[in-house]
Parts: structure tokens; C-alpha cells; sequence
């Protein structure tokens, strides 16, 4: 066969496009690898060639604590005192407005208004009103900028965490950490930019899928690195019986020989990623270890962050993890903290949700205020939507339940450029619509990037012709919280 037409055929559309995606791959080489890594890549930068950040931000890394099931906020967070006198009345059509509702209450007779059974008093210098069952929350008021007015159209958990996460109901968009650690890449080598922890309430049953904090369509080494509480805290970090470290690092050696070749033939952007995931996952088995051994913590600061702190895959562990990360430079820190889906029983759940979660959330922002850490560590606390006024199931005490809600509810965000001590937005007396200062999820996402010095319209990446970003195309950033 003559050459130039074995050339032609060898050359499938797949083999073009790959060729031609080069700038990506070479970023993901220069600045996961480093330059001189591979055999014959000593020319490739050591700097991603990307035009990120697009401004000083006063925030370096995210810290994201992710309540999945969606926390009441009339519970915790939006006091009402009005509901007192309303209680167990119809809630009126008026306030409905005919908004849809879910499967769960479409066949219920009724809708009657539940007033909260828990007590809430101000705190700080503003007199933020907080629940009685966050105290340890309530006492870092002065941190923490409150918003009440989140907002998302999605009211069922698989496509509202979806939304919240990637700015698209469907998967296969790329998660926050992913987007984040594409445009800012890595602080420290030895790392992952993008860390994921899960820990689990008392009633746990609703899933949380991998794709959560997948990159998507982005080059996979953007994709989370998940953290588990067993012995190995990443899956096969560790060397196999009879492979010594330096065998491991002749066999890297050797296979990062054989994926430059293919990457020099083909530039495609996979074949980075792979080179950089075996590279970083053999720096992890030193960094990791040393991460994750907390014996060098003082007596005060485990204390600080409450009983549960020396059990792995706690609330409490994964949140002195978190500090630890961040001391370390990782980009985005993702914690999820499951059973928050609170259909019924809910006083009795959310004491113990709260148990969990409410002195680890509120040690961790103290932990990095005296550390010094907390000006440039951005702490995002919320989930994927509210609960709703009206009731589900039998009023009595410790029988009631209250129904998916996203026309309004609560997050907090600390430090990082956020102004603290501040509550923001207002919700009509029932708390069931917004009546000041709306902020949907889009808007939540671009205030984050904006505090990482990223502008939310330019972050962009071409895929399948089209510019996709995080926020989609929408999204303001909440400038009236910022410093």
C-alpha cells in the first residue's frame, strides 16, 4: 500500500480532533507533572497554559459542607414567628400561587402549617437569629454571612443536587471542584486539587453517586478524589505484597515512557490526565499518610471539634481533615453529610443531624479564623433545597415531617471575601416565597468562583462546539455579601 494512503486511513476523525486538542494536554502535563517528568517533555511548561484567575480573589480554596437531603430552614436558620399563631391553619392559595408540589403531599387532603418546635434567639453583634439547635453554629454568628433566599426549581433530591453542584439537572457536566480545580489547578503537587468526604447520619438511606463530583466532560484528572475511613483512605494507594517503592517507581517510570509516545503521536488530552493521575497517586502515598495521622493534634483543638473527632469517616473527623487539606493547599474540599431528607420525625432527626454536624461546622471555622486561614479559606454550609411550612404526616411532636422545598431556604458562607455577622434576603411571613433579595443556586455558584478571582461567564471549556460553564448561561454574583 503506498504510505501517504496508510497515512490517510490511520487517520480517523477521532485521531484529527485529537491532534488538534493540544493546549489542554499540555496545560494538564505542565502543571500536574512538571517539566522533565516524562522522557522527552522537558520543553512543556510547568505552568497551565490558561488564562485563570481573571483577578485577585480574596479566597484561595473552597471548603464545601454539603447537608444532602436538604436541612429545614424554618427549623434552623428563618426564624417566623408569625407561624405560632398559624399554626395547624390551611396554608392559604395565595401564598401556593399554584406552585408545584411533589408526589409525596399531591395526595394529601390538606397542607396545614406547622410552626417549628424549637426556640430561636439572636446572636452576635448583628442579632442573627439562629435555632437552639445549632448553638455551637450560633456562636460563630459573627463569621458568617446567612442567606435566606436560595432558590432553585428543582424539587427532587437526584436532580436538585445535580443542579446545585454541576448548574444542570442531567449528569455529565463537570462538578464545582472540577471546575475549579481546571481553572486554578493545584497548590500542592502532592495532592489532589479536588478531595471528596461522606459521612452518614443516623437514618441514611438516600444515595449519593460518584458523578457528583465527576469532571464531566472535562479532562478526567479534574474529577474528586474520593477520601474513605478504612485504613487506605484512597482505593490501591497502596503498593501491593512484594512491590517495594522502588520497583513502583521503575514500573511508573516505564509506563509514563510508553503514554508520552502515545501522547506525542496523538496529544490527546486523556493521555495526560493518565500520565498525571499515575504520578500524582504515587506522591499520595507519602502525602496521604502524613495528611490523615491526626496523633500530632493538641488535646484543645480535638476537643474543639467535639467526641466524635477520633472516629474515621465522621463528621467531625472529615471536617479536621478539611482544615488539615486546606493547610495543605488543596483547592476544593467537598464533605457531604447525608439524612437530612426529613419526611417524617423530623424534631427527633434533626437533633441528631445536628449533634453531628453543628460543633464540627462551627470548629472548623474557629479552628481556621485562628489559624489565620479563614481570610483566604472560603466555608460554604447548605444543601439542595429546603423544607416546606406545611406538614407532612400527624402534627404531634415527634411525627411530623416536612416536604422538599425550593422556593426558598438558607446556606451560610464564611471567610474568604464573604462579609461576616450578616443575614441576607428575606422570605414572606410564612416562609414559602422569597420577598427580598431572590438568590438562585447560579447566583450561589458565581459569588464562589468570584471569590477565587474567577469571572462565572468567562470560565468556560468548548465541548461539542458549544462553550459550556458552571452557571450556564445565568448567574450574578451576590456582591452585597462580599468585602
Amino acid at each position: 500500500m503506498n504510505p501517504l494512503q496508510e497515512q490517510q486511513l490511520s487517520m480517523t476523525r477521532r485521531h484529527f480532533f485529537g491532534r488538534a486538542a493540544t493546549g489542554i494536554g499540555a496545560a494538564a502535563l505542565g502543571s500536574l507533572v512538571g517539566p522533565g517528568v516524562l522522557p522527552g517533555r522537558a520543553g512543556v511548561s510547568s505552568e497551565p497554559n490558561l488564562p485563570f484567575p481573571h483577578f485577585p480573589g480574596k479566597a484561595k480554596r473552597v471548603i464545601y459542607l454539603f447537608m444532602a437531603g436538604g436541612p429545614s430552614q424554618l427549623d434552623l436558620y428563618d426564624y417566623k414567628p408569625r407561624l405560632k399563631e398559624l399554626h395547624q391553619t390551611e396554608l392559604p392559595t395565595s401564598v401556593r400561587r399554584g406552585q408545584r408540589i411533589t408526589g409525596m403531599t399531591s395526595g394529601q387532603s390538606s397542607l396545614p402549617i406547622v410552626n417549628s418546635m424549637f426556640k430561636f434567639s439572636q446572636h452576635g453583634k448583628n442579632g442573627t437569629w439562629f435555632s437552639e439547635v445549632i448553638p455551637h453554629i450560633a456562636g460563630v454568628a459573627d463569621h458568617l454571612a446567612v442567606i435566606k433566599t436560595v432558590n432553585t426549581e428543582a424539587i427532587n433530591h437526584d436532580p436538585a443536587i445535580t443542579y446545585i453542584q454541576t448548574g444542570f439537572q442531567q449528569p455529565g457536566r463537570p462538578s464545582t471542584g472540577s471546575w475549579l480545580s481546571y481553572g486554578l489547578g493545584t497548590e500542592n503537587s502532592s495532592l489532589p486539587a479536588f478531595i471528596v468526604m461522606l459521612s452518614n447520619g443516623r437514618e441514611s438511606d438516600q444515595p449519593l453517586f460518584a458523578r457528583l463530583w465527576s469532571a464531566g466532560f472535562l479532562p478526567s484528572q479534574y474529577q474528586g478524589v474520593q477520601f474513605r475511613s478504612g485504613s487506605d483512605p484512597v482505593l490501591f494507594l497502596s503498593n501491593p505484597a512484594g512491590m517495594s517503592p522502588s520497583n513502583r517507581r521503575r514500573v511508573l517510570d516505564g509506563i509514563s515512557e510508553l503514554n508520552a509516545k502515545q501522547y506525542d503521536a496523538y496529544n490527546d488530552p486523556e493521555i495526560a490526565s493518565r500520565i498525571a493521575q499515575y504520578e500524582m497517586a504515587f506522591r499520595m502515598q507519602t502525602s496521604v499518610p502524613n495528611l490523615t495521622d491526626i496523633s500530632g493534634e493538641s488535646e484543645a483543638t480535638l476537643d474543639l471539634y467535639g467526641p466524635d473527632v477520633r472516629k474515621p469517616g465522621s463528621f467531625a473527623s472529615n471536617c479536621l481533615l478539611a482544615r488539615r487539606m486546606a493547610e495543605r493547599g488543596v483547592r476544593f474540599i467537598q464533605l457531604y453529610h447525608r439524612g437530612w431528607d426529613q419526611h417524617g420525625g423530623l424534631p427527633k432527626r434533626i437533633r441528631e443531624q445536628c449533634k453531628d454536624t453543628d460543633q464540627p461546622s462551627a470548629a472548623l471555622v474557629k479552628d481556621l479564623h485562628q489559624r489565620g486561614l479563614l481570610e483566604d479559606t472560603l466555608v460554604v454550609w447548605g444543601g439542595e433545597f429546603g423544607r416546606t411550612v406545611y406538614c407532612q404526616g400527624r402534627i404531634q411532636k415527634e411525627d411530623y415531617g416536612r416536604d422538599h422545598h425550593g422556593r426558598c431556604y438558607s446556606i451560610w458562607m464564611a471567610g474568604g471575601g464573604v462579609r461576616g455577622g450578616i443575614s441576607y434576603g428575606e422570605t414572606d411571613d410564612f416562609g414559602y416565597n422569597v420577598a427580598e433579595n431572590p438568590v438562585h443556586i447560579h447566583d450561589q455558584n458565581a459569588t464562589i468562583l468570584h471569590c477565587l478571582g474567577m469571572n462565572h461567564e468567562r470560565l468556560t471549556y468548548r465541548y461539542q462546539g458549544r462553550d459550556y460553564r458552571l452557571t450556564d448561561i445565568h448567574g450574578s454574583v451576590i456582591k452585597d455579601i462580599l468585602t
